[in-house]
């Protein structure tokens, strides 16, 4: 059975737009190569940290929900801590509220889109 988790990560803010995009791929394809499957995903861009990592006060955000086996995890957050480019990260296991919060939200942002 697949549960559905949330994962944010940080990367390092001295990436360029294409090193930034292929980090991004990389924990992608990571998902779909073990039988997950995206449900939603946001880049929120360059922001600015809640303290310093690394003596970087900024990151580039990325949001990605997915479902995938419970052992996936362990899997997934080994590769975080090995790439070099990602500064932090975040994952959860998201329960039917949660799941519910973020469709709505979803669904929020869409109709606002569509206005």
């Amino acid at each position: 059975m697949l549960n559905q988790y949330e994962t944010v990560f940080i990367l390092t803010p001295v990436l360029s737009d294409t090193q930034m995009k292929e980090a991004v791929e990389k924990f992608r394809k990571l998902i779909l190569d073990e039988g997950g499957e995206i449900v939603n995903e946001e880049n929120w861009g360059l922001r600015k940290l809640a303290y310093p990592i690394q003596k970087k006060s900024t990151g580039f955000y990325t949001l990605m929900e997915f479902k995938a086996k419970p052992e996936f995890i362990e899997n997934l957050e080994v590769q975080y801590r090995r790439d070099e480019r990602v500064i932090r990260f975040l994952t959860f296991k998201m329960d039917k509220y949660a799941i519910q919060y973020s469709e709505k939200r979803r669904n929020n942002k869409k109709e606002e889109k569509e206005k």
